[in-house]
């Protein structure tokens, strides 16, 4: 009987170690972080926000624009937009990320963040990669 109990284990065991991919095992690995923490909005260091737009908005504004980020990256399914409004200023942006794929061990997902603020916008593209630590960091 304890054999049998003990074969049951490890197949459970040996289960779990598949090296399959699937689209749905791919998004499992995205498990989402608590919140979004003040350290992993530094892990995007800045974002794909074009610098110029970046430096025009103020720091509340860039929090939320890479806040909407993060959870485009982390949380939201492909194709789904993530907005953002500043309550202060009226800058707004949506962003939404494409289907994750893997480039080596690393979870990546490819993300346009609209920006509209002072009456201009601009649209940014780039490509984010998952670490182990789970922080995202945009590809230059």
């Amino acid at each position: 009987m304890k054999s049998a109990y003990l074969v049951a284990a490890m197949l459970l065991v040996l289960a779990g170690c598949s090296s399959k991919t699937t689209q749905s095992g791919m998004l499992n690995s995205f498990v989402p972080q608590a919140q979004a923490e003040p350290s992993v909005i530094q892990a995007l260091n800045g974002g794909i926000i074009d610098p110029s737009v970046s430096a025009s908005l103020s720091a509340g504004d860039r929090r939320l624009a890479l806040e909407a980020e993060y959870r485009a990256l982390e949380v939201v399914p492909s194709g789904q937009i993530v907005a953002w409004k500043s309550p202060r200023s009226g800058a707004f942006g949506e962003v939404h990320a494409a289907q994750p794929y893997e480039v080596g061990s690393q979870n990546c997902r490819q993300y346009i963040h609209k920006v509209e603020y002072d009456g201009q916008s601009t649209t940014t593209r780039g490509t984010a990669c998952r670490e182990q630590n789970g922080r995202w960091t945009p590809l230059v």
